[in-house]
Order: C-alpha cells, then sequence, then structure tokens
C-alpha cells in the first residue's frame, strides 16, 4: 500500500465524516492505493462508528493526547507514506496530490504551510499568527529545519522513517518534535502552500494557546 490518510480523532462526530469523504474523494480520483486511518483518542460521541460506517479502518488510543494518538496511528500504518491532518475540517483533504507527488519524488518530510497558502477569515486566531511564527523562528534556530510553519496539521512523510526516530511526546508539542526528529535525522525535507479552512466542528478547538503554546516552547528550550 502507497498511502495512509491518518487522521486524531477526539469527538468529531460533527466533521468525522466531512473530512473521511473527502479523503475517499482524493483516492478514488487519483487512483493510488491507500487507506484511512481514525487515530480515536477516547472520544464519547459517535466519532468511532460514524468513520467505521464510511469504510475507514479505526484504532482505539488509551493514552491521551495529539502526540499520543500520532504516534500510535503511524505505528499501525500500513501505506509507504503518512499524510496526516485534523479531523475537524480545517484541511481539504481532496486535494493531497501536492504532498504525495514530493513525497514520491524523494523528499521524507513534506510540510504544508498556511502562512503561504492562506488563511480563510476566522481560521485563526490573531494570537496563534503571532504565536506560529515565533515558535517556529526558534525551532529553525535549534533543529535547523528550513520550515515556515512548524504547527501546520496537514503534513506527509515516509513511514518507515518516522518509525525509526523514537517520538515520544504525547500533547501538542509533537508537532515540532516530528519535525526536529526528521531534522536531526538528515532527511529532505520541503513545504507547500496549504490553505486553512475555518474549523466545522462549532465547538471551542482542542488546542489551548498558552498552555500549548509554552509546551511547544518548552520543548524547543529542551532540545
Amino acid at each position: 500500500m502507497e498511502l495512509t490518510i491518518l487522521m486524531p480523532c477526539l469527538n468529531e462526530e460533527k466533521t468525522i465524516a466531512f473530512c473521511i469523504n473527502e479523503a475517499k474523494k482524493y483516492i478514488a480520483k487519483s487512483n493510488i492505493d491507500a487507506e484511512i486511518l481514525i487515530a480515536d483518542n477516547g472520544s464519547e460521541d459517535k466519532s468511532r462508528e460514524i468513520a467505521a460506517l464510511l469504510g475507514a479502518r479505526v484504532i482505539y488510543v488509551k493514552k491521551r493526547g495529539y502526540g499520543a494518538a500520532l504516534r500510535a496511528g503511524i505505528a499501525e500504518a500500513q501505506g509507504k507514506y503518512i499524510i496526516m491532518g485534523d479531523s475537524d475540517g480545517s484541511y481539504d483533504l481532496g486535494n493531497l496530490g501536492g504532498f504525495v507527488e514530493k513525497l514520491r519524488e524523494g523528499y521524507m518530510l513534506v510540510m504544508g504551510n498556511r502562512f503561504r497558502g492562506g488563511i480563510e477569515r476566522g481560521a485563526m486566531p490573531f494570537l496563534h499568527k503571532i504565536g506560529v511564527p515565533v515558535l517556529s523562528l526558534l525551532a529553525r534556530m535549534k533543529c535547523g529545519a528550513k520550515v515556515g510553519d512548524f504547527h501546520c496539521g496537514l503534513r506527509g512523510f515516509d513511514a518507515d522513517i518516522a518509525r525509526s526516530l523514537s517520538l515520544s511526546c504525547d500533547g501538542m508539542e509533537f508537532a515540532t518534535e516530528i519535525i526536529c526528529r526528521f531534522a536531526k535525522s538528515g532527511a529532505s525535507i520541503c513545504e507547500i502552500p496549504t490553505p486553512l479552512r475555518k474549523d466545522r466542528r462549532g465547538h471551542k478547538p482542542h488546542l489551548r494557546t498558552f498552555r500549548d503554546g509554552w509546551r511547544h516552547l518548552k520543548y524547543i528550550i529542551s532540545m
């Protein structure tokens, strides 16, 4: 199998069908051998049932956290490549061709960049528009990765290499860890413009600005 489209999930019953159907459209139109893998992180709604009904493979991840869910998904993925994306509808999972193309060219990590791709009005809080570039700058200085948007949730990578990197972060700081681990391994990295849409769930995002920003900063300092 060439590709796993991996989505972490926690109480996403309002959007999980939308995201899976977008991913299925991409798979159908590109004729790629792929699976959709949902790493459910303890949903108490109907997210798992909806995902399974739509033909996605669902794994249950007991340990809570964005990183914990994704690490479990990476371990279970059957594809040569993994493209991970949030299950809140903020990324267009129906247009993943640019990521697959770069992975096929030999890049080991392909990062999305929301600042280059365009941010829909209301899709990113003002504090994040300041904080993300600052944290990205600090992370670039620490690990040398030429990435402008360390926190973009849409990214693709070589599955075997990711599994060899001893990834360990359980929280949102996983987004920074995986880039720095790839960079320090000498992996080839590129970045492509990625539009950011407004969260379609209608409730507060799982990301907590100050708590998760501080966790990212502590991780960067500790590297």
